[in-house]
C-alpha cells in the first residue's frame, strides 16, 4: 500500500490535465497559458492544481505565474488549418492571462519576450481579418485585457512625499514598467473594436458597463503613454485610452449617458477638489468630437455641461495644459448655437487671470475665436464689461498680451461687429489706446495702436473727434487737480516750516 501511495504521488500529469487546470484552478480563459516566442507560441502547463470546489481557489486574476511551469511551443497561426486558429487563438490567450513583474530586469525575461510576442501574433490575426471570431473566444480575449489593464494606479509623487502638488509641467511623468506589454493589449483591445468583424450585439454583453467605467478610471493614469497613444499613431504618446473610449462611444450607444456621466464626475472632482488629473485633456479631445456629432435644438443636458463644467474649467492653475482642446469644445458650442455666445464671453470674463500673462494670451486667442462664431445680437448683450477688459489688457505692461488684444482688430468678423457697435465701444477703449500711443515701452505696440486708431477715424471721424476731445478734457482735469494737489502739499510744508520745524503734518 505504501508503494502504491508513493507511485501515485510521482504520477505525472497529463496535458490536458495540465490546461485544464490552468483554466479552473486560475480563473483564466481557454486551455492553457501562453507565451510565444519569436518564431513560435508556447503553453504553459502547471505541476499542481487546486480541485474545482477548493476554497482556495482564486477566481481573481493572478499578477504573477504561478511557481512552476513547463513551457511547449505551440505552432503560429500561419502553420495550422484554418478550422484549428480559433482554438490556437484561445490557447494563446492564455499565457498573456498574467502580468509579469517588471519591477526587476532581470527576473522572467524570457517569458516577457514570449508573452511580447505572442501578443504580436493576436493583434496581427485580429488586425488581418482573418474572420469573425467566435463568440467564446471575444470573451475570453476581454477576460486577458481586464487581466492587464485594470489594475491599482501608483500614486503621484506628491501623494508619496506628502510635499504640496507641483505644477503638472514641471512633474517628471510616470512611466508604467510593463508598458511592452500593456501597449499591445491596449491594440489588440482597439483592433476589436474597430473591426468590421466584431458584432457589436456579442461584443457589448463583455465591454459592459463596468469595463467601459475601470476603462474611464485608467484616465488618471500618470504615465503619458497611456493615455496619449494613438492620435499621431506614434507608438509612446499618450493615445490609446482616448481613441478606444471614442470608438466604444461611438460603436456602443448603450454606453454613452454613462460615459459622459463619468466624464463629468471626473472633471467636477478635478475644479472642485483636486485640481489634478493627467487625462484632461484627452477627455476634452473625445467631448470635442461628441459636442461636433450634437444636434439641433441642443438639448438642457448639454448646454449646463458648457456652463457647470466647461466654463469652469477656466479656472485650474493647470489650464494652459488642456486650454486647446477646452476652447475648441467651446466654440463648437458657440458655432452649433449662437445664442450661446453671451454666457460663454461673460464665463471667460468671470474666470479672467489677473496675474498670469500667459493664460491672458490664452484666453485672448480663444475669446477671438469665440467673437468669430457671435452675432450682433448676443455681441450688444455683453458689449460693456468685454471691452473694459480688453481696454486693461490693451494697457498691459506684458507687451504679448497687449500684442493679442490688438490683434483682435485683424478679424474681419470683429471688426464689423466693433464698427456696428462703434459709438459704444470706442468710448470704453479710447484712453487706453492713447495711453499706449503715449507710455507703452514696446515699440511694436504703438504701431499696432496707431493703427487701430487710424481705423476708428476712417469709421466715425465725427465719433472720434468727440472721444479725443473728451479725452483732451478729462486729461487736463486730471493736470489741474494736481495742480490743486501739489499746491495743498506746499502750503501745508510751509504752515509746517514756519511753526518750528520738523513737526509731523497729518491730513
Amino acid at each position: 500500500m505504501f508503494k502504491k501511495i508513493i507511485k501515485g504521488g510521482h504520477k505525472k500529469h497529463s496535458k490536458s490535465d495540465s490546461i485544464d487546470g490552468s483554466l479552473h484552478g486560475y480563473g483564466l480563459p481557454g486551455s492553457g497559458h501562453h507565451v510565444s516566442g519569436t518564431n513560435s507560441s508556447v503553453v504553459v502547463n502547471y505541476a499542481s492544481r487546486p480541485g474545482h470546489n477548493s476554497k482556495s481557489s482564486n477566481p481573481c486574476p493572478r499578477t504573477t505565474l504561478p511557481p512552476m511551469f513547463a513551457v511547449e511551443p505551440l505552432p503560429l497561426f500561419k502553420d495550422v488549418a484554418v478550422s484549428d486558429r480559433q482554438n490556437l487563438f484561445l490557447r494563446k490567450l492564455q499565457i498573456c492571462c498574467f502580468r509579469l513583474d517588471f519591477s526587476n530586469t532581470l527576473k522572467l525575461v524570457r517569458e516577457k519576450e514570449i508573452k511580447r510576442q505572442t501578443l504580436l501574433e493576436l493583434v496581427d490575426f485580429i488586425q488581418a481579418g482573418s474572420g469573425k471570431i467566435t463568440e467564446r473566444c471575444q470573451e475570453e480575449m476581454i477576460k486577458m485585457v481586464v487581466v492587464n489593464i485594470f489594475r491599482c494606479l501608483p500614486p503621484a509623487s506628491h501623494e508619496n512625499t506628502g510635499q504640496e502638488a507641483k505644477d503638472p509641467e514641471d512633474e517628471e511623468p510616470y512611466l508604467e514598467p510593463s508598458w511592452p506589454h500593456l501597449q499591445l493589449v491596449y491594440e489588440l483591445l482597439l483592433r476589436y473594436i474597430v473591426s468590421s468583424d466584431t458584432d457589436t450585439k456579442v461584443a457589448k454583453k463583455y465591454i459592459d458597463h463596468t469595463f467601459v467605467s475601470k476603462l474611464i478610471d485608467l484616465f488618471g493614469s500618470e504615465d503619458p503613454r497611456e493615455i496619449k497613444m494613438i492620435l499621431h499613431r506614434i507608438y509612446g504618446k499618450r493615445e490609446y485610452l482616448r481613441m478606444i473610449l471614442h470608438r466604444i462611444y461611438g460603436k456602443f450607444m448603450v454606453h454613452r449617458p454613462l460615459i459622459r456621466k463619468a466624464i463629468n464626475n471626473i472633471f467636477y472632482r478635478f475644479i472642485y477638489e483636486t485640481q489634478r488629473h493627467s487625462g484632461i485633456g484627452e477627455l476634452l479631445e473625445i467631448l470635442g468630437s461628441i459636442i461636433h456629432g450634437f444636434t439641433l435644438p441642443m438639448k438642457e443636458e448639454h448646454k449646463l455641461f458648457l456652463v457647470r463644467v466647461l466654463i469652469p474649467l477656466h479656472k485650474p492653475k493647470a489650464v494652459s495644459t488642456y486650454h486647446q482642446q477646452l476652447s475648441y469644445c467651446v466654440v463648437q458650442f458657440v458655432e452649433k448655437d449662437y445664442k450661446l455666445a453671451d454666457k460663454v464671453i461673460r464665463g471667460l470674463l468671470k474666470y479672467w487671470p489677473m496675474i498670469n500673462c500667459q493664460k491672458e494670451v490664452l484666453f485672448l486667442g480663444e475669446l477671438e475665436e469665440v467673437l468669430e462664431a457671435t452675432q450682433t445680437a448676443e455681441f450688444q448683450r455683453c458689449i460693456v464689461p468685454l471691452f473694459r477688459q480688453i481696454a486693461r489688457c490693451l494697457n498691459s505692461a506684458h507687451f504679448q498680451v497687449s500684442e493679442r488684444a490688438l490683434f483682435l482688430w485683424n478679424n474681419e468678423h470683429i471688426v464689423g461687429l466693433i464698427a456696428h457697435n462703434r459709438r459704444v465701444i470706442l468710448p470704453i477703449i479710447f484712453e487706453a489706446l492713447e495711453r499706449n500711443i503715449q507710455h507703452h515701452w514696446n515699440e511694436d505696440i504703438h504701431g499696432l495702436t496707431a493703427n487701430v486708431l487710424k481705423m476708428f477715424l476712417e469709421m466715425d471721424a465725427e465719433l472720434f473727434d468727440e472721444c479725443e476731445a473728451r479725452f483732451a478734457e478729462k486729461k487736463a482735469k486730471a493736470r489741474d487737480l494736481e495742480e490743486q494737489r501739489e499746491m495743498i502739499w506746499k502750503k501745508l510744508a510751509d504752515a509746517a516750516a514756519e511753526r518750528g520745524g520738523d513737526l509731523m503734518v497729518t491730513v
